[in-house]
């Protein structure tokens, strides 16, 4: 793993996420999309880079959950919010910490640079389909000091999915709602009660006349914050359930999308990030 960070060095200030997201509505923070070439931040070795998790996909129909997948057309459930979402978070992390952040990557489980990365991201893992070897690696990963942050995932039949996986990497482990006293809500950003809302993907926002937004919840879902810890309380897995941090990454740089909730979602991956680089 990377060397971890002193606290103290981590953030620049707090008004800066402010600056961040005016920056970004405002057009100002932008990346090109990756037929152009993606992120601005050169590739090199650094101490940070965003790691995307590659995985398979379930197949097209599996038995007792139903999912579609995209197997088959050309890109998979890893690939959704790439690579706006990564470059602009990297980006964000550029200019409010002193972290030194290299370029986005991606690797699958089984790819032994793993073990170089100390925080990974994976998102739709509703979807995710692992083989018995990439559970063994998930849990040696974690177990070595590693840090996962999962996303854009919803419901109960997707939450059944994901908990089954997890239950193979951990077996009878919980996974717990992330109390409002955990370090993790305050290690660097001030994370409150009200906090704990949804942060919506774009497909969740309605146009209305005037240039309005509205924030369309999805029906029968609830945002919550989960984690699962080890046997030294250290918080190994960051769950984002009925919500989309991704989203607000990647269309970051949109003026339609909600300012706040930008703002919202930089303060969740900045203190996960915080987190896993000094524990």
């Amino acid at each position: 793993m990377s060397r971890g960070l002193r606290r103290a060095g981590l953030v620049v200030g707090g008004l800066g996420v402010i600056a961040l997201a005016a920056l970004a509505q405002h057009g100002r923070f932008r990346f090109d999309g990756p037929e152009e070439g993606a992120s601005d931040i050169p590739p090199r070795e650094a101490e940070y880079h965003f790691l995307r998790l590659e995985y398979t996909d379930l197949p097209q129909y599996e038995i007792g959950f139903g999912f579609r997948s995209r197997r088959g057309r050309g890109r998979g459930w890893w690939l959704q919010d790439w690579p706006d979402a990564e470059d602009h978070f990297s980006a964000g992390v550029e200019r409010l910490t002193r972290i030194d952040v290299g370029d986005p990557r991606h690797a699958s489980l089984l790819d032994r640079r793993l073990f170089d990365y100390p925080w990974i991201y994976a998102t739709q893992t509703g979807y995710w389909d692992l083989s018995d070897p990439e559970i063994a690696r998930m849990r040696e990963y974690l177990l070595r000091g590693g840090f996962l942050v999962v996303d854009d995932f919803w419901g109960p039949q997707e939450w059944g999915w994901f908990r089954e996986t997890m239950d193979r990497v951990f077996p009878n482990k919980p996974i717990t709602d992330i109390g409002q006293a955990d370090e993790v809500m305050h290690i660097l950003y001030d994370i409150q009660e009200k906090d704990r809302t949804f942060i919506p993907g774009s497909r969740h926002l309605r146009h209305g006349s005037g240039g309005t937004i509205t924030v369309m919840q999805p029906p029968g879902t609830e945002p919550a914050w989960r984690a699962l810890y080890d046997d030294r309380n250290r918080m190994i897995v960051a769950v984002n359930f009925n919500t989309d941090v991704g989203d607000a990454w990647e269309f970051a740089d949109v003026p339609y999308y909600p300012a706040a909730m930008t703002l919202l979602a930089y303060r969740y991956g900045i203190n996960y990030l915080a987190y896993a680089m000094t524990h």
